[in-house]
């Protein structure tokens, strides 16, 4: 199976606030209901990521339901709130609340649909950094990508 993976990194600047805006991009050779049926039960995401050893659920594993992702070291954690979820669209939001150097941290993936058994991921995260001793807006960036990357391929091959 094909794949194009295209890293677009926009900084917006609003109200003298850096915010970052990260879309990846990566266009599949499946179809949309086959790539949104793997998508839309992001439920198992210690399974697609490497830096996430458990998941554990607070409330629906939809709309309003809150997951807390362990690292896979165990010695950190981040909170995900999902607030959007929509098969008719094919999009899945959430905001990471909690655990990263980040505030308003709001994620949207979605599947469109490009005919011909073609496909395309659109996963896009819009944060405020907040600086701190532990991680460069860089080093946070690139964890960012390279997690979002991982997680795509490994979607990837649960189509193929």
């Amino acid at each position: 199976m094909k794949k194009a993976v295209i890293l677009f990194i926009l900084l917006i600047s609003t109200t003298n606030v850096l915010q970052a805006q990260i879309p990846l991009v990566t266009k599949i050779e499946s179809s949309a209901d086959e790539v949104w049926e793997q998508i839309r039960k992001m439920d198992n995401i210690d399974e697609l990521s490497s830096f996430v050893s458990k998941v554990q659920w607070k409330g629906p594993k939809g709309i309003g339901g809150e997951r807390v992702c362990t690292s896979s070291d165990g010695n950190g954690y981040f909170k995900e709130k999902i607030t959007g979820f929509d098969d008719a669209t094919r999009t899945y939001s959430y905001q990471v609340v909690e655990g990263v150097p980040a505030k308003n941290m709001n994620n949207m993936i979605k599947v469109v649909d490009l005919g011909y058994e073609k496909s395309m991921i659109v996963w896009t995260s819009s944060f405020e950094f907040i600086e701190n001793p532990n991680m460069t807006k860089e080093q946070f960036n690139n964890f960012l990508t390279t997690a979002r990357v991982e997680m795509v391929e490994n979607i990837i091959k649960l189509v193929k």
